[in-house]
């Protein structure tokens, strides 16, 4: 579990980092800003949404339920293996968020109109940070 442990906060750091190379490339290519079709915007808000409740269920379905066998039984594999998956389940779709902004970006919308997906996936990114399970922390949930 320590290994796993260690492997999901290194992915987790080096996603946090390709945001933040997110922003920085968006904003060096520089394309030049243009007024967009407004239902692109839209469309890209309502999936930044859909993923956003995707991540909670994602967390509900895989990795709560993990945790609370791995508080009890830290070798089970199965629980290990939904563990993990959950987590990297869950930093893609924060990575989707990120990527949606770049998208944007590249469209011709201006960092202003970009940023709320940058934060929104480095936040939410830097929220789930995986930890240890224990028997306290699998009754709470």
């Amino acid at each position: 579990m320590p290994r796993a442990l260690k492997t999901m906060r290194l992915l987790q750091f080096f996603m946090l980092a390709s945001i933040v190379a997110y922003a920085v490339v968006g904003e060096i290519v520089k394309p030049s800003a243009r007024a967009i079709n407004p239902t692109v915007n839209y469309v890209v808000s309502m999936l930044s949404v859909a993923i956003v409740g995707i991540i909670f269920v994602v967390r509900r379905t895989l990795v709560f339920r993990a945790e609370q066998t791995l508080a009890s039984q830290p070798d089970d594999v199965i629980s290990l293996n939904h563990w993990k998956t959950g987590f990297v389940a869950t930093y893609a779709l924060c990575e989707a968020l990120a990527m949606f902004g770049l998208i944007l970006r590249f469209l011709g919308c201006t960092f202003e109109q970009s940023a709320p997906f940058y934060l929104a996936g480095f936040v939410l990114l830097f929220f789930f940070r995986a930890k240890l399970p224990t028997l306290a922390t699998s009754s709470a949930t």
